[in-house]
């Protein structure tokens, strides 16, 4: 046999077979090679209708129609389911109404979910969770409209009061967004005022007040609950009327 035909003889055979030998070197580690890792799935969030059935189905019942324990929130909005969870006043964990200071039972997570589930179930229909916004610009306004509005229940530096029944709690302690809620909702005894009372500018001017009063600039001594120079005058008379009467009794024994 020639050298020629050894050749072709060797190229026929052998090269099919060094080609399946690359290829399978190549596909082989490849199928065996560990899987693509895949994106990390996000946690689930907050299950609203379970919190609701563990928090608040108790009084407000299966369906927020209200009981004999509590009453519905049919038609109530956003905005008050927000405002009861976010300021702790809901859930109740006793009976009878909670009382100043209030402090929130449940996480973000947990009334974020609430307010959704809440929503959707029966409160749609009722003011939503209005956006607020403090501008320094409009505590001048603000001031006038809380005189007008709120002063009466709240006194004028937001320190609180007491009704018949239950104690009227201060605002210094309300974020913006629950001094909102607090306006556009009405909780309890408090009447709601809705766009045609105070449109979205009076909303924020009022909410810019409010959170003026945090940071007060009280010079001169002791605030005495912001009432200004008349209560401090008030004080320097009486005290200065009882050393005027200490000394007059003084001179009289020594007479």
């Amino acid at each position: 046999m020639s050298a020629s035909r050894r050749l072709r003889r060797l190229a026929v055979v052998w090269l099919p077979v060094l080609a399946l030998a690359g290829i399978g070197a190549v596909v082989l580690p490849a199928a065996h090679a560990a899987p693509a890792a895949q994106p990390a799935k996000a946690a689930p969030g907050p299950d609203g209708a379970a919190l609701y059935l563990q928090d608040c189905a108790t009084c407000h019942g299966a369906t927020a129609r209200g009981s004999s324990r509590g009453p519905s929130l049919v038609g109530v909005g956003e905005a008050a389911v927000d405002f009861q969870l976010s300021t702790g006043r809901m859930p109740k964990k006793a009976v009878g109404y909670p009382a100043p200071p209030y402090v929130p039972i449940l996480s973000q997570a947990d009334i974020a979910a609430l307010d959704r589930y809440v929503t959707a179930l029966a409160a749609h229909g009722g003011p939503g969770i209005p956006a607020v916004t403090v501008d320094p610009n409009l505590i001048a306004e603000g001031g006038s409209l809380f005189r007008e509005y709120c002063a009466a229940c709240h006194s004028v530096t937001g320190v609180g009061g007491e009704l018949v029944d239950r104690p009227i709690p201060a605002l210094v302690g309300a974020t913006p967004t629950q001094v909102g809620e607090a306006v556009r909702s009405g909780p309890v005894q408090m009447p709601a005022f809705g766009p045609a009372a105070l449109d979205r500018t009076q909303l924020n001017a009022v909410v810019s007040y409010v959170s003026s009063l945090r940071h007060t600039d009280d010079k001169g001594g002791d605030p005495l609950s912001h009432l200004g120079p008349s209560a401090e005058g008030a004080v320097a008379w009486m005290l200065g009327l009882v050393a005027l009467l200490g000394l007059a009794r003084w001179i009289g024994k020594r007479g």
